[in-house]
């Protein structure tokens, strides 16, 4: 006669197969078919560093059951396109989000109008892909487009360890990356330069931008592009975005042109709102941080 151990599983029902051992029998629910505009989650699919930085927000959804959905364009570029993106797995409704999805564009449709004065003091990890940059070539271009992607995910996932005002990055595969969708009241958060804040929010939002400028200098680096239009206002804060030219301050030729470029472009703004800033002074200011 056999016992039943304490420690082993429960009697099967009288109807189970006496072949199957119940530690080895799960249920499933079962999935449709995906339809267009669908892709499973990539979230695994891609290595641990190109997931983003720990401790994550509580909104990434990393289930392995998730579905990607297209839900449309929301911005187009010269180097790329930025869409919106649903990560949501149909069993689970607390783990559903939306993304921006910024995916830099393929050979045959894009055209990178990047200067040459942001690349400089970056290294490619291989020759060969340096050399096919240089000659323009197909493969080149396809070099050039996982090169820009992987430079914005590379300062994205810098700054927001940094403690800057900038979007979640929360993977990047390829020449796509997913990020925090900036909103307000379950919108897209507006450009700056499309907003008319009172007196009072003007003043905080040049405080803002003025501090995360100086966080970025003592951390040895300058936005490039810096203008109301990369400039998102989500409320009574300011979101920095377009983050793929950002150059080393010092080991940049041009890093402080580019520094001074980027308070004018700021400052103009702001006063032709009616506060009385001063790019040289403001540039000045940032010198006293970055040394």
């Amino acid at each position: 006669m056999f016992l039943e151990h304490p420690s082993f599983p429960p009697a099967q029902p009288a109807d189970a197969d006496p072949a199957l051992d119940p530690q080895f029998v799960f249920d499933f629910v079962a999935y449709d078919d995906l339809g267009d505009g669908q892709r499973w989650s990539t979230w695994l699919d891609v290595e641990p560093l190109s997931r983003g930085p720990e401790p994550r927000p509580d909104w990434v959804v990393t289930s392995q059951g998730a579905i990607d959905t297209d839900l449309g364009i929301l911005k187009t570029g010269k180097e790329a396109d930025v869409f919106l993106l649903e990560r949501a797995d149909p069993h689970d409704p607390t783990q559903s989000v939306v993304m921006a999805a910024k995916r830099y564009r393929s050979p045959e449709h894009r055209s990178f109008h990047r200067s040459a004065s942001y690349t400089e003091g970056r290294s490619m990890k291989r020759s060969r892909d340096e050399r096919a940059l240089k000659r323009k070539s197909t493969f080149g271009r396809e070099v050039a487009a996982g090169e820009w992607a992987v430079s914005e995910w590379s300062a994205l996932v810098r700054c927001w360890g940094l403690g800057l005002p900038v979007p979640y990055p929360v993977q990047i595969d390829g020449t796509e990356l997913l990020m925090e969708w900036v909103t307000v009241d379950g919108e897209t958060a507006p450009r700056l330069a499309q907003t008319r804040p009172d007196a009072a929010l003007l003043a905080s939002y040049f405080d803002q931008l003025r501090d995360a400028l100086g966080t970025l200098v003592q951390a040895g680096l300058v936005h490039g592009d810096l203008s109301p239009y990369n400039i998102l206002a989500a409320g009574d804060r300011l979101v920095i975005i377009d983050l793929p030219q950002v150059v080393d301050l010092v080991g940049n030729a041009a890093g402080f042109d580019f520094l001074l470029r980027d308070c004018t472009n700021v400052c103009e703004w702001f006063v032709r709102r009616g506060l009385e800033v001063d790019p040289q002074e403001l540039f000045s200011d940032l010198m006293a941080h970055a040394f």
